[in-house]
């Protein structure tokens, strides 16, 4: 006679930990990080900092205990501001040109080229040339981000304007749907993965364009403040200020963008 083992359900939290996605990410940057301090004494440089000493010098600035002459609050401040207006450029521009290139077929064959040119430029060189020609300015670093970003935003908007379906808005005129009714529920609602994805690109290229602009280009600002480490051989503070920018990233990623992406397509089953 046999007997059968029943086994035991795991308790609610173990469960939870094993489908939960945070315990991997979490892992991945443990093992980084370890890897990293390890690997730096047997390295044949002095000039690569452990993530110890990164971290101390990371609090020591969160505490405001610098020799730059900006805090990282007010430099960081100083970045975020010219993101934003940089974001904020880039989408009012980039919207309308890529709901003219979607409608348009002329439009399109007129600002195609030249879109797909400046898909192909790097953001480095964008930083170069506008710090030549806009020198070390306030400005310089936005019009960066715009640069480097719109042509992104105008591929999207025009792909989701030919995208949206003709025979949803040729059912619309047949039963005499409003014009903003039609806008509201069905022009918006397709076109929103492709404003959302629009979104991220421009985020993320201009995260990174205004770094190098700032390094470049500025005076003033979080990328300034890497050139100003750099100049100075201090290579624990570049590393820490790379680590911001990082960490700054990962937190708009986390509680930004994906809050975002939740509340936006909502809608979706």
């Amino acid at each position: 006679m046999t007997s059968t083992t029943l086994s035991r359900p795991d308790p609610s939290w173990l469960h939870g930990v094993r489908r939960s996605t945070a315990v991997p990410r979490v892992l991945a940057v443990v093992a980084f990080l370890g890897g990293w301090q390890l690997l730096v004494p047997v390295l044949p440089t002095e000039q690569i900092p452990t993530p110890a000493a990164i971290a101390a010098f990371m609090l020591n600035e969160l505490r405001g205990d610098t020799v730059a002459r900006a805090t990282v609050y007010e430099s960081f401040a100083i970045t975020f501001a010219r993101l934003g207006i940089g974001l904020v450029v880039t989408f009012v521009l980039g919207t309308g040109l890529g709901v003219l290139m979607g409608v348009s077929r002329r439009a399109d064959a007129f600002l195609r080229d030249v879109v797909v040119g400046m898909l192909a430029m790097p953001f480095v060189i964008w930083a170069l040339v506008c710090a030549m020609w806009f020198g070390f300015s306030f400005t310089t670093p936005i019009i960066t981000v715009v640069l480097a970003a719109i042509p992104f935003v105008i591929i999207n908007i025009a792909e989701g304007v030919r995208s949206v379906p003709r025979d949803l808005i040729d059912m619309s005129r047949a039963f005499d749907v409003p014009r903003a009714r039609t806008l509201r529920r069905v022009v918006i609602p397709s076109l929103m993965p492709f404003m959302f994805a629009a979104f991220r690109y421009a985020l993320s290229l201009g995260w990174k364009a205004l770094a190098v602009a700032e390094v470049f280009g500025a005076s003033s600002g979080a990328g300034w403040v890497i050139r100003f480490w750099y100049t100075s051989h201090r290579m624990t503070g570049l590393f820490a200020y790379l680590g911001f920018f990082v960490v700054f990233a990962i937190v708009i990623e986390a509680l930004v963008l994906t809050r975002l992406s939740d509340r936006v397509f909502r809608w979706r089953p």
